[in-house]
């Protein structure tokens, strides 16, 4: 038996029998793994709250050769989303990030810079709330960088059937494809991206997510974009995001 520790966050549990729980977890240093938290329902001694979903905690864990699930010993709790009061767009927020790592991800690959994006928009999903600390930006960051580094997301600067350069004024995209299109190769079915949007994108994968923490963040600014990047994620997966549906619901 090996025992390993690694910082992590907590994605989803489920229950195992009476006491225990199955707890999804991703860590920076092992990748998205499945442990088993051993009574986790009848003693919070050991875990305490974090097990909630994602919370940033310190992992110590201990696997089998052989065995798939590793049995998880201990957390301590790094950041918790819990901290502070959480309203439902963020909780909605927060549920996405963790389906989207859940889902997209293969278990027992580290994956450590998308470590590092999860914990930033963290960071700025969890800010205490004002004028300009709103969800739907670490959302729209999160989105976007998701696909860039799952290897979806051509170059925006230049139409993905002729690579010219795109005009900010004539911009398309398609829930069938990847990438952006320029007035001449949009299909009958694409929508508008707007030149904001565009621009907006291309700032975003050029500086870190705290960078436009100051910004106005309007719900409805970035909701082409956030469209775009949603419908390629899920094509991809092959299937519809639970927590994509709640967040339409919010407008987001």
């Amino acid at each position: 038996m090996t025992v390993l520790s690694s910082d992590a966050v907590i994605l989803r549990t489920w229950p195992l029998r009476e006491a225990d729980l199955i707890v999804s977890f991703f860590t920076r240093d092992y990748g998205r793994m499945k442990g088993v938290a051993k009574s986790a329902l009848k003693s919070r001694r050991r875990f305490g709250g974090a097990l909630e979903p994602m919370t940033l905690a310190r992992a110590w864990f201990a696997e089998r050769s052989g065995q798939e699930l590793v049995r998880l010993d201990q957390l301590e709790i790094l950041r918790s989303p819990l901290s502070s009061a959480v309203d439902h767009p963020r909780m909605a927020v927060l549920s996405f990030f963790a389906e989207v790592i859940d889902e997209s991800l293969p278990e027992r690959d580290p994956q450590e810079t998308v470590f590092r994006l999860l914990a930033s928009v963290l960071d700025e999903t969890s800010a205490a709330q004002s004028d300009f600390v709103q969800p739907w930006m670490p959302l729209t960051y999160f989105s976007l960088w998701m696909t860039r580094l799952m290897g979806l997301l051509p170059d925006i600067a230049r139409c993905i059937v002729c690579g010219e350069p795109l005009d900010p004024d004539a911009i398309a995209f398609s829930a069938y494809a990847d990438g952006l299109f320029c007035a001449l190769h949009r299909s009958a079915n694409s929508s508008p991206l707007s030149a904001d949007s565009w621009r907006l994108a291309q700032r975003m994968l050029r500086a870190p997510v705290s960078a436009f923490a100051q910004e106005p963040w309007p719900r409805r600014r970035a909701q082409d974009l956030r469209r775009f990047t949603l419908q390629t994620l899920e094509r991809h997966l092959e299937r519809k995001l639970r927590t994509a549906e709640a967040l339409a619901r919010l407008g987001g």
